[in-house]
């Protein structure tokens, strides 16, 4: 492994990569950092790929963008700048909470950049409202996405008695996984830099956005066809996103290019570090399968 800098306009992007081959860019989601796929790692490189792993935006000091812009279309923009720079004419794309929504997105914007998608713990988005309905739960696991809009008290609360709350976040989510405390410090460490609890927290205060030009585009890019090969994995004991939220029969038709579903007993939102051996199985099988797709 080594560590490289990817880059999008003025913003560096600290990303770990490993391995030779065609490319495996992953990315990862909230509250986390780019260690997220180190048992991915061993897995993706010991079967000829090339992995790369980026610190999304916002998440370091010199990722932040001086206006303050989290609009996901900016992430999808950083996603394309990533590929493009590595090299690859194509990627197989993986994306595990906000990193799934942001390759969901990718997938809908740029098909062309793709072999394959493959999400973690969040369900396709075009009829998530729908599926949401469906399962009313999920508004009470959502509770926290509320609580980010209050600035300035959530904003403490967060950081207060060292991150205290991030902690009970992960616990929450994953509530059968004995957490390891060098995952948990790791993360803690990341918040600790300047500019990312802000950064990090602005994601959810945007995705509230539904006035300005970039929430529009994105919600219009949302509602797209998928048309990257797409497996989607959740945990049956995600304490943040339902596992029942991916049984909407109207999912698969939304998805040209093949969608499929895989939920894993004992694993909650983090299912990725809690049942590697389980994901890295299925992640494997789907990007060889579809490694020479056009």
């Amino acid at each position: 492994m080594q560590n490289i800098t990817l880059k999008n306009g003025r913003l560096s992007f600290s990303a770990i990569e490993a391995g030779e081959g065609p490319l495996v860019l992953c990315l990862h989601g909230f509250p986390d950092n780019y260690h997220s796929y180190d048992q991915q790692i061993p897995a993706l490189v010991n079967a000829g790929f090339r992995v790369v792993i980026p610190m999304l935006r916002g998440y370091e000091p010199q990722s932040q963008p001086s206006n303050g812009d989290y609009h996901l279309n900016k992430m999808v923009e950083d996603v394309q700048g990533w590929i493009n720079q590595l090299g690859a004419k194509k990627a197989h794309l993986v994306g595990h909470d906000w990193g799934a929504v942001i390759g969901y997105l990718t997938a809908n914007t740029a098909p062309e950049l793709l072999h394959s998608l493959t999400t973690l713990a969040i369900p396709p988005l075009q009829d998530l409202p729908v599926a949401i309905r469906n399962n009313p739960k999920q508004l009470l696991l959502s509770w926290y996405t509320l609580f980010f809009q209050l600035r300035g008290l959530s904003d403490w609360w967060v950081e207060r008695s060292d991150w205290k709350f991030i902690e009970q976040l992960w616990h929450r989510w994953s509530p059968t996984w004995k957490i390891p405390q060098t995952t948990l410090a790791s993360v803690k460490h990341t918040f600790a830099q300047p500019g990312v609890k802000k950064a990090a927290l602005t994601y959810y205060r945007h995705s509230f956005d539904n006035r300005s030009a970039q929430s529009k585009e994105i919600a219009t890019t949302r509602a797209l066809p998928t048309n990257t090969p797409t497996l989607a994995i959740a945990g049956w004991e995600d304490g943040c996103m339902s596992a029942k939220l991916y049984d909407s029969p109207l999912h698969a038709r939304h998805f040209s290019a093949g969608l499929k579903i895989e939920r894993i007993n004992g694993a909650g939102h983090f299912l990725h570090q809690e049942q590697p051996e389980l994901v890295n199985e299925l992640l494997l099988s789907w990007i060889i399968q579809h490694n020479n797709s056009t």
